[in-house]
């Protein structure tokens, strides 16, 4: 047996329990996000206020701790309760409040509704069926005051995909420096799902090691597969516009096959 502390031959645990490095992974988006959103609500709601949103899947927390540090009122809902716990931390460390409700991102219901919801980073690829993600939308619009908008933010597979692509990144904060490894280790197109292993060595300023691994399946989405699911929501929701990662609030795209990393503004009915 290797001990889970040792430096030498460390443990392979699950990435989810470990928010910690979820949350570092993705903190440098933040700026651009929450920027990106504020631009949102004065382009698609500059008549009317926003400033009651919520997030489903909301992970570890970040974009709500940011949004509710500016002044909204924030709800996240996620299905991970060492991730909710994680982020109840982080807004009693920073002094600001959010509701925090764990449950299903496809059946939601909340005493009032939102004026904007936001879901990024492929949260909502986790859906793995297209009854699901029609059920997410329309439980998202039943949550939406008329006028409100959801900013939905997912990859889109081009016709060329690489069926075994790898990506890899590092991240630094606070003396913890974490190396992240993303492998598509199966891909079917017919089956409109691949299965991702992440992996993440994680070493702290003493020398500690951890290694994490999941593996989960996302659903694929082509650019035209995306816009069919919309209109099976036209009754809900109103296609305002495409963006890309960039998060230029000024340069809208063409929904093609060159859009990948895909930003989209829908309107609540």
């Amino acid at each position: 047996m290797h001990s889970p502390t040792t430096n030498r031959s460390p443990a392979m645990e699950n990435w989810y329990d470990y928010p910690q490095y979820f949350d570092m992974v993705f903190r440098d988006e933040t700026r651009a996000e929450v920027e990106f959103f504020e631009q949102a609500f004065e382009r698609f709601r500059s008549d009317v206020p926003t400033t009651k949103l919520l997030e489903p899947g909301c992970g570890s927390g970040r974009l709500v701790a940011e949004m509710a540090a500016r002044g909204y009122e924030l709800t996240g809902l996620d299905l991970s309760q060492p991730m909710l716990d994680y982020l109840r931390k982080r807004l009693a460390r920073r002094k600001i409040d959010a509701t925090l409700v764990q449950g299903d991102m496809t059946k939601m219901e909340f005493p009032e509704p939102f004026h904007a919801a936001f879901c990024t980073f492929n949260t909502f690829r986790h859906l793995l069926s297209e009854a699901d993600a029609e059920s997410h939308l329309r439980s998202i619009a039943e949550n939406l005051v008329s006028g409100g908008i959801y900013i939905l933010g997912f990859h889109c597979i081009p016709m060329d995909a690489d069926p075994e692509s790898t990506e890899r990144w590092t991240a630094s904060h606070g003396g913890t420096k974490v190396h992240v490894t993303l492998k598509v280790i199966d891909f079917n197109r017919r089956k409109r799902q691949e299965t991702l292993r992440a992996s993440i060595k994680a070493q702290t300023r003493s020398g500690k090691i951890h290694r994490v691994r999941s593996e989960f399946p996302l659903r694929l989405y082509t650019i035209a597969q995306a816009k069919s699911l919309f209109r099976k929501v036209e009754d809900q929701f109103e296609l305002q516009a495409a963006y890309d990662f960039d998060y230029d609030i000024d340069e809208p795209r063409r929904m093609d096959d060159d859009l990948v990393d895909a930003v989209f503004i829908l309107k609540r009915r």
